[in-house]
């Protein structure tokens, strides 16, 4: 028996449409749900271990037996971790990848980076730590030295030996710093507060070696949104003071002034 498609009629004509599209839809079906996802093992996914911290030899066995590969894309310096561990990675630790996806890993450098060391010298001791930290350096001990000036930076110190401004020590360096006894001093009298604001009076109460007691805002004083000043120290300015002792100060808004607490007695009628 011999089939024979017929095209000389409207149809057949439809027939042998019906039957390509089919065809073609089947194909599409097959090449879509069945060939591809075994090819490509659709839905098949590994999550990605944590590596952070892992030393460099131990990498490759380990992502090995996850079906996984890496590459070093970068390398940093972190002082919490031994040279040669993983630092960071990508994609995340608990993200789902492919089989035999590359996990593109930064490493911890040998030796750290240097930094310049910044100058110090006649700076105070509170500015030159907020300099050292900023420069990710650290701050060692403070050596006292026969000045008349209180914590003045005479000089700076590196593994014992004095260091110059402009010399490269490595990041996370610690630098000790020789300050100014003021000749020993113990009472002096105290400066003024008043006016500054709560980060300028902390400043100066660190530069007389005294520290921060209590903080007061009056009653009913909204400092929401304003710059609070100092209107009220205790000791008061001028008074003796020893090294170390504490300071209570009172803010508030610019330009407030403390209400007379003496109360008006009221006028008595005279019969």
């Amino acid at each position: 028996m011999q089939f024979r498609f017929q095209s000389n009629t409207l149809g057949s004509l439809i027939v042998n449409l019906s039957i390509a599209v089919g065809l073609v839809a089947f194909l599409s079906l097959f090449y879509f749900y069945i060939f591809l996802p075994n090819s490509t093992n659709h839905g098949e996914t590994i999550t990605v271990p944590d590596l952070e911290g892992m030393e460099m030899d131990k990498i490759d066995e380990f992502l090995s037996g996850h079906d996984l590969r890496y590459e070093i894309s970068d390398s940093s310096y972190s002082e919490d971790y031994p040279p040669l561990t993983v630092l960071q990675q990508f994609p995340k630790p608990g993200a789902n990848v492919k089989e035999n996806r590359k996990i593109y890993i930064t490493l911890n450098r040998v030796t750290p980076p240097t930094v310049p060391m910044p100058e110090l010298v006649d700076r105070s001791r509170i500015n030159a730590e907020v300099v050292l930290k900023s420069n990710e350096l650290r701050r060692g001990h403070i050596i006292l030295q026969s000045s008349p000036f209180l914590n003045l930076v005479k000089e700076m110190r590196y593994m014992g030996k004095p260091i110059k401004a402009g010399t490269r020590v490595p990041k996370g360096a610690t630098i000790d710093l020789v300050v100014g006894d003021g000749y020993g001093r113990s009472d002096f009298r105290l400066g003024s507060l008043i006016g500054d604001s709560y980060e300028t009076a902390l400043f100066k109460l660190q530069g007389w070696n005294l520290h921060l007691g209590n903080i007061e805002i009056p009653a009913g004083i909204d400092t929401t949104g304003t710059n609070p000043v100092v209107y009220k120290q205790f000791p008061e300015v001028n008074e003796q003071v020893r090294v170390g002792d504490p300071i209570d100060i009172w803010l508030a808004p610019p330009g407030y002034k403390e209400p007379d607490n003496q109360e008006e007695e009221p006028d008595s009628d005279e019969n």
